[in-house]
C-alpha cells in the first residue's frame, strides 16, 4: 500500500483516547506521538467494527456530544477505515479456528493483517499476543 507504518487501533485504544480521563487520554496521546515521530509516513487505522463499537454505547445513551467526537475521529480525513471484506473474513476465520479469539479479536487482528504493511497493533487485550504475524504494541504504561 507504500505505507511506512500503519499504527491500527483496536477499539479500546480508541475508546480510551476519546473517553477516559485525563491521565488516560495523556499516556495514549504521548505513546501514539511517540510511535508517530519515530516512524516515518505512519498511518492510523481502524476497522470497520471499531466504528460499530464505539459508536452503540453514546447511541444508546442519547449521548450526542460523546456521538460527534466519534463521528469527527472517523470522519478524519487521513484516517483509515478498513472494511469486513471477503478477504478480512478468510483471515478471521483462520485466526479464530488456530487461536481461539472470539470473534470481534478477530475480526480486528484480521483487519490489521489485510493490510499488508508494516504495522503496529496498539490495544491494551494480551489475546492478540497469540497472533504470531500481528506485532502488538500496549499503549500504556505499565502500574
Amino acid at each position: 500500500m507504500g505505507f511506512g507504518m500503519i499504527l491500527f487501533l483496536d477499539s479500546n485504544v480508541l475508546i480510551y483516547l476519546i473517553e477516559g480521563d485525563a491521565s488516560l487520554v495523556s499516556q495514549v496521546q504521548h505513546s501514539l506521538q511517540k510511535l508517530i515521530t519515530s516512524h516515518s509516513n505512519t498511518v492510523i487505522a481502524v476497522s470497520a467494527l471499531t466504528l460499530l463499537e464505539c459508536r452503540v454505547a453514546p447511541l444508546r445513551d442519547r449521548d450526542t456530544s460523546l456521538l460527534q467526537l466519534y463521528d469527527d475521529f472517523f470522519s478524519t480525513e487521513s484516517l483509515q477505515i478498513v472494511d469486513l471484506s471477503r478477504n478480512v473474513l478468510e483471515i478471521a476465520t483462520r485466526i479464530r479456528a488456530t487461536f481461539g479469539l472470539k470473534t470481534p479479536d478477530a475480526l480486528q487482528a484480521a483487519c490489521c493483517l489485510s493490510l499488508e504493511s508494516q504495522h503496529l497493533f496498539l490495544t491494551e487485550d494480551r489475546a492478540f499476543s497469540k497472533i504470531e504475524q500481528l506485532r502488538v504494541c500496549k499503549v500504556l504504561s505499565e502500574s
